[in-house]
């Protein structure tokens, strides 16, 4: 097959794999502090040549797919404002907390949005949610042998009113394909975990697995 222009072939390796690569950071300047996160221009130099991209400056996050002994998915729906809709959602939060690490803010995040603890935890699945505009990269863990936490929280602002809901994975993954849910969490996490039951959890990784997060180098503004 003849490859498109442009198109550089690989060697078959050991398997399909994202490369990291940390090209020069010539300038790096925030343009904009926003309650929450940031935006940022940065001069880079990419194969000689200098290129100037802006993209959200952003915490990272953790999600929680909570999957009980019936096999049936913790979903929630609340309001975001950006795409004007109430998304069925799986928990999820920031890493807003310095030093806490990723596996302790997904328990932290699972018995505030939830009321639940989990004594089982595994990495489900890893991405980024926009390359090409956004550094932000979000770790899905799967959480089982659920019971209630012994606190409930107080819930401010599109948390005040959160509807909960039990949903068979199954049904959670025709939903996807059917394309009635799109956040992107969500659709990440029902899919893995699908793929995931299908070949005996066998592509799990510990909970407090490594997490190879971008670090941006820092530049004289």
């Amino acid at each position: 097959m003849t490859e498109p222009a442009g198109i550089r072939a690989e060697g078959a390796g050991p398997g399909l794999q994202d490369d990291p690569v940390e090209a020069p950071v010539l300038r790096s300047d925030l343009v904009f502090e926003g309650r929450v996160w940031n935006i940022r221009r940065d001069e880079v130099d990419y194969n000689g040549s200098t290129i100037v991209r802006e993209y959200m400056d952003h915490t990272g996050a953790v999600a929680i797919l909570a999957l009980d002994d019936e096999d049936r998915v913790l979903l929630i729906k609340q309001y975001r404002h950006p795409v004007r809709a109430r998304e069925w959602e799986i928990p999820a939060g920031l890493l807003d907390i310095d030093g806490e690490p990723p596996l302790e803010s997904a328990r932290r995040e699972l018995a505030e949005e939830a009321d639940l603890v989990a004594r089982r935890w595994d990495v489900l699945a890893d991405y980024t949610t926009t390359p090409g505009g956004s550094d932000e990269a979000i770790r899905i863990y799967l959480a089982r042998d659920l019971s209630a936490a012994a606190e409930t929280f107080d819930r401010t602002d599109e948390e005040a009113d959160i509807e909960v809901r039990w949903a068979d994975l199954d049904e959670v993954v025709d939903a996807v394909l059917a394309r009635k849910v799109q956040n992107p969490s969500l659709v990440v996490g029902v899919l893995a975990a699908h793929a995931s039951r299908a070949r005996g959890w066998a592509t799990l990784a510990p909970g407090d697995a490594p997490w190879p997060r971008r670090t941006r180098p820092v530049a004289e503004s």
